[in-house]
């Protein structure tokens, strides 16, 4: 695979300057700094966030939209959205299912002051993290996240929390690392993951970080909702896919593996088990 190996040789010269140290060594402070690193973004521009990330019919409306038709046809009361941020979730899931019984976690308290702000009642939203949430096993019927996985160093963690509070179903709505950049680059990434070498070629390109900052979004980690499918398939007794943002510029490939830039993963069990 010529490509895969020039994506190495060009991620390992654009480091050429960095100095790496060896891998693993101090990843529990790296973590730490990367998470009061986003936190920090968060809290600076918290009064702005909805105006910047929320859109009428992007793709967390779309999953959102694709979320409530599941909660009826599912039977769903009872729902947490974890990494709630300004409750953006909460708000539609609530306005279109008044019974449902629907919370919140969320680590930033600045976003949670946003949502109170915003007409949400306080306590809905409660401060904690996705790795350790505060309620039993099997609190809800159903749990989701919309585009709070890419931001967390680990999402195995995280979804398997999300598991473990939930009884009938879990639903993602995250990006997708495979979908995204030009067509032989996708293919790139995809033989170095099914390679086992992903990680350690965006470890290289990050410069030990693994992470990258933008101002539109952020601390984000490379992350894809197939990267979680197999935790997923081990619980769950169906597995349902949405694209939610697909490049149609991509021609001559139909796998939303490769075609869609975010999709709504929805893991489900069934209501007799």
């Amino acid at each position: 695979m010529p490509l895969a190996v020039r994506y190495l040789v060009e991620c390992l010269l654009s480091t050429h300057q960095a100095s790496l140290g060896p891998m693993g060594k101090g990843v529990t402070s790296r973590e730490e700094s990367a998470a009061a690193i986003q936190a920090a973004y968060y809290e600076r521009t918290a009064a702005s966030y909805d105006a910047t990330h929320v859109r009428v019919g992007d793709e967390h409306f779309v999953a959102a939209q694709y979320l409530s038709y599941l909660v009826d046809g599912l039977n769903i009361r009872s729902l947490l959205d974890v990494g709630a941020g300004t409750g953006r979730a909460i708000k539609f899931l609530r306005e279109r299912h008044p019974g449902l019984r629907v919370a919140g976690i969320e680590p930033v308290q600045a976003l949670i002051d946003q949502a109170v702000d915003g007409g949400l009642d306080s306590g809905i939203i409660a401060l904690g993290r996705g790795e350790a949430l505060p309620f039993q096993d099997g609190a809800f019927d159903a749990v989701c996240e919309f585009g709070a996985l890419h931001h967390v160093s680990n999402p195995k963690a995280v979804v398997g929390e999300m598991i473990r509070v939930a009884k009938r179903a879990v639903f993602l709505s995250d990006s997708n690392r495979f979908g995204q950049g030009g067509r032989p680059h996708r293919f790139v990434k995809l033989a170095l993951a099914s390679a086992h070498l992903w990680g350690f070629a965006n470890w290289v390109k990050t410069r030990g970080k693994r992470y990258s900052m933008s101002e539109g979004d952020g601390l984000g980690y490379s992350y894809s909702v197939f990267d979680s499918l197999p935790t997923l398939m081990t619980w769950a007794d169906r597995i349902i896919l949405v694209p939610t943002l697909t490049d149609k510029a991509v021609t001559g490939l139909y796998h939303p593996l490769l075609t869609s830039r975010h999709l709504l993963i929805g893991a489900i069990k069934e209501a007799n088990q």
